[in-house]
């Protein structure tokens, strides 16, 4: 070895040192790209959050109308008239419902809200002399004292321009979502050609395939619901109106709109408050009610049901419930309206795309081993 020492590096390396891997640099790149994409995102949510449940609602309403539109257009109507047409039975149903009965509806809705803790108090009062209870009775039942009826109708009673904005807004909102209903359907064929043009052949048919759930499953499930609250509605009133409830108007709309777009509460909730109601004007009263209901609940599990909505999915009733409480706390009302058929089309498309295996039966133990040579194979996991 020379005296002097090892050789000197080479100037190249004493300048630039260790390099750093080439995938790093990418990486890094890729990972700020990747927040900064997330940030956004939850950013837009955040801020569209409202449009778009509106958006999705329209959507869900357009593929409810489609089989409908569907049937006009092989008539020979056009497209364009037929969801025009369908759009606008639907708007003379409503405007005549409130020429009918929308002063009655306002003026019983009214002396309901009014009423109703009174009629609470009386039930309270009744059920802690029976049941020898101790519930809290009178203003306390509700907490409300005239400071806080006054503060509630100083906050929500707004002046003649807040009256005004409102009711403009509602319009506006009513308006936008008609008109992204009224192109969802007139242009629902050629929206589902644009869309699959985009993609290969195959991911065509997946498109085509899941399109078809949507409006299958989502759409049946909204008019099967549709027409369960109709006949509870309507059966609820004249029963009401037979026994001599009063304020059996906003009482049937309540129950029909309640047992059938609330999963698993909305059955006891939709009878509830018919019964406190009719308890409070005569006790036995609320018990024919809660008969009914139970005798109504029957007819409706064995009888309609099964016939209105046998082209729909049977969705389970704890992952509706969870449905709701996930909708709502992403969209609010409109999250949770919606929430149940979006649950459809998604168990609808696992049970399309989803494979299932036979389950492995444990066999009793007869001594036999299983393994001596002669002994038959069982069945290759995911044989049918």
């Amino acid at each position: 070895m020379s005296e002097d020492g090892p050789a000197p590096l080479p100037a190249h390396r004493k300048r630039n040192g260790p390099r750093a891997p080439q995938w790093l640099r990418p990486a890094i790149l890729y990972v700020l790209l990747a927040v900064a994409a997330y940030q956004l995102s939850g950013w837009l949510f955040h801020n569209l959050r409202g449009f778009l449940g509106l958006l999705f609602l329209a959507w869900l309403l357009s593929i409810t109308l489609e089989p409908v539109v569907d049937r006009l257009e092989r008539y020979g109507l056009r497209r364009g008239a037929a969801t025009g047409l369908v759009l606008f039975g639907l708007l003379a149903f409503a405007v005549g419902f409130v020429a009918l009965f929308g002063t009655l509806l306002a003026e019983q809705l009214g002396q309901l809200l009014k009423a109703l803790p009174d009629a609470l108090t009386a039930v309270t009062e009744w059920a802690n002399r029976v049941f020898d209870t101790n519930f809290t009775t009178g203003p306390e039942l509700l907490r409300l004292t005239p400071e806080t009826v006054r503060d509630l109708v100083q906050r929500f009673t707004p002046g003649v321009l807040g009256v005004v904005s409102s009711v403009v807004g509602v319009v506006f909102q009513a308006m936008t979502m008609l008109l992204f209903v009224f192109y969802m359907s007139a242009e629902g064929p050629a929206m589902r050609r644009t869309i699959s043009s985009w993609f290969p052949a195959r991911q065509q048919r997946v498109i085509s395939t899941v399109w078809e759930i949507s409006v299958e499953k989502a759409g049946g499930y909204v008019v099967s619901r549709l027409i369960l609250g109709a006949i509870s509605a309507v059966g609820t009133g004249i029963f009401l109106m037979i026994i001599g409830v009063p304020y059996w108007l906003p009482l049937a709309l309540w129950t029909g709109i309640v047992s059938q777009f609330v999963p698993t509460l909305g059955t006891y909730l939709a009878i509830a408050l018919p019964a406190i109601i009719a308890a409070a004007n005569q006790p036995i009263d609320g018990l024919w009610v809660v008969l009914f209901g139970t005798a109504y609940q029957q007819v409706e599990n064995y009888v309609l049901h099964p016939r209105i909505t046998s082209k729909t999915v049977s969705i389970h009733p704890a992952v509706a419930f969870g449905s709701v409480i996930v909708g709502a706390s992403l969209f609010g009302a409109i999250g949770a309206l919606v929430s149940v058929p979006v649950v459809a089309v998604l168990q609808a498309l696992v049970e399309t795309y989803g494979r299932r295996y036979e389950l492995v039966v444990d066999t009793v133990d007869t001594g036999d081993t299983g393994d001596s040579d002669d002994a038959a194979p069982g069945p290759e996991p995911g044989d049918r």
